[in-house]
C-alpha cells in the first residue's frame, strides 16, 4: 500500500505541474484536475468563477469545505516540465500548490465508499489565489457555499505549517505621467521615471510598524522607452500588509500620501489603483487548529501556527473557521528554481488524513 500510495501521489504531482496554470490561466489544469476527480467517482462542477468542485458522500459530523489553489506566479511560457535532481524534484510550482493538488486528488481515488472516519467534504480546486487573482476563487466558493460548511481548510503551504490567522494585503499599482522628451533638448521637462524613484524612495522611510507585524514592498517597476529619452511613463506595483485590519488601512493611506507627495514635487500626474485586497480577520478556529496538532504529532512531525496569506482568508473574513495546512516538505517556493521531497507527500497525505479523521469526531453546528 505504502509504494502504490507514493506511486500515484507521484504520477499526479508530475501530471499536474506540467499542466501550467498562470495568473488568470488555470483552465487546462482545472480541466486535468476536475477529470480525475470525475473518474474517481464524483460528480464535478465548474462554477462562475472556474472552480473545480465537488461534494464526496458519506463522512458525519460537521460540513467542511477542502480547497487546494490551481494557479502559480509563473507567466504563460514557463517551463514548468520536473526534474530529478538527487532526492528532489524541481519544477516552478511544483510544491505551490501542484503538491497539495495531488494529495487532494489522491484522497479522493483512495477514499472509502461513504467513509465515517471523516467530515461531510466539499472540494475545491480553486482559481484566483496567487498575485492580483485576489482570491476571487475562494471568495467565490465562501459566498456560494460557505453558509452551509462549518469549516474551511485551504491545502497549502510546508508539511507541519498551520495557518491560523489570516495576514490582510492592498496591492496598488502606481503609474506616473509626464511631458517626456529628448534627454538633452528637452532637459529638464520631469521625468516618470523620476517620479517613480522618489515615491519608492519616500515609502521607504515610511514608519512600518513591527507590531503588530507589517510590511510594505515595491515588487515590480516598470518605466521608459530609451536611455536618451525623458520616461513619458513609468511605475510600479506595492503590496503592504499587516495583521490588524486598522493598521493596513493606516499604512495604505500613508503610502497613498507619499506616492501623491512625491509626484508633485517631480512635476508628474500620478494614478493609483487598487488591484488587490485581502481582509486581515481572525476567527474562533481552535477546533480546527487543534484537530491540525493532533494529525502532526500522531506522525512526530514539528508543528508551527503562523499567520500567512491564503485561501483561508476569505473564509475568515466571512467568520467561517478555517486555518490553511501544509502537505509536503521544500523550498525555493515562487522560485524557477522551486523544489519538493517526493517522499513528504505521503507524510502530507496521512497528516490530512488524520486531520478529517479528527474532525468526524466533532459535532455539526
Amino acid at each position: 500500500m505504502g509504494r502504490e500510495l507514493s506511486r500515484t501521489l507521484a504520477s499526479h504531482l508530475k501530471t499536474i505541474t506540467e499542466t501550467a496554470a498562470p495568473p488568470f490561466g488555470e483552465e487546462a489544469r482545472g480541466t486535468l484536475v476536475a477529470e480525475l476527480w470525475r473518474k474517481a467517482g464524483l460528480q464535478v462542477e465548474r462554477d462562475s468563477v472556474g472552480n473545480v468542485v465537488a461534494t464526496v458522500p458519506g463522512g458525519r459530523g460537521p460540513r467542511v469545505l477542502v480547497a487546494a489553489h490551481l494557479d502559480t506566479v509563473f507567466g504563460a511560457g514557463t517551463d514548468v516540465h520536473v526534474r530529478q535532481q538527487g532526492d528532489r524534484l524541481c519544477a516552478p510550482g511544483i510544491g505551490d500548490n501542484s503538491a497539495s493538488l495531488a494529495v487532494l486528488t489522491t484522497f479522493v481515488e483512495q477514499r472509502g465508499p461513504d467513509d465515517a472516519s471523516r467530515p461531510r467534504l466539499t472540494l475545491a480546486a480553486t482559481v484566483g489565489e496567487e498575485g492580483e487573482g485576489d482570491l476571487r476563487g475562494a471568495r467565490r466558493l465562501v459566498a456560494d457555499r460557505g453558509a452551509h460548511h462549518d469549516g474551511f481548510i485551504a491545502l497549502d503551504g510546508h508539511l507541519g505549517t498551520i495557518v491560523a490567522q489570516a495576514v490582510g494585503s492592498r496591492r496598488l499599482r502606481i503609474g506616473f505621467r509626464g511631458a517626456g522628451g529628448h534627454s538633452w533638448g528637452d532637459y529638464p521637462t520631469p521625468s516618470a521615471v523620476h517620479a517613480a524613484g522618489e515615491a519608492i524612495h519616500a515609502l521607504q522611510g515610511l514608519s512600518v510598524p513591527s507590531e503588530p507585524r507589517s510590511t510594505l514592498n515595491v515588487g515590480q517597476v516598470w518605466g521608459g522607452t530609451s536611455i536618451n529619452a525623458i520616461a513619458q511613463e513609468a511605475g510600479f506595483n506595492l503590496d503592504l500588509r499587516s495583521l490588524d485590519p486598522w493598521v493596513l488601512d493606516d499604512l495604505e493611506r500613508r503610502a497613498r500620501n507619499a506616492v501623491e507627495d512625491a509626484s508633485r514635487r517631480i512635476g508628474c500626474a500620478v494614478k493609483i489603483t487598487l488591484i488587490g485586497d485581502r481582509p486581515a480577520a481572525r476567527v474562533d478556529n481552535a477546533r480546527l487548529v487543534a484537530c491540525g496538532l493532533r494529525a502532526l504529532e500522531d506522525l512526530e512531525q514539528h508543528a508551527a501556527v503562523v499567520a500567512s496569506s491564503t485561501d483561508a482568508n476569505a473564509a475568515l473574513a466571512e467568520g467561517l473557521p478555517a486555518i490553511a495546512f501544509g502537505v509536503y516538505r521544500g523550498g525555493d517556493a515562487h522560485r524557477s528554481t522551486e523544489w519538493i521531497e517526493p517522499a513528504s507527500l505521503v507524510e502530507g497525505y496521512h497528516a490530512f488524513e488524520r486531520l478529517l479523521a479528527c474532525l468526524s469526531d466533532e459535532p455539526a453546528r
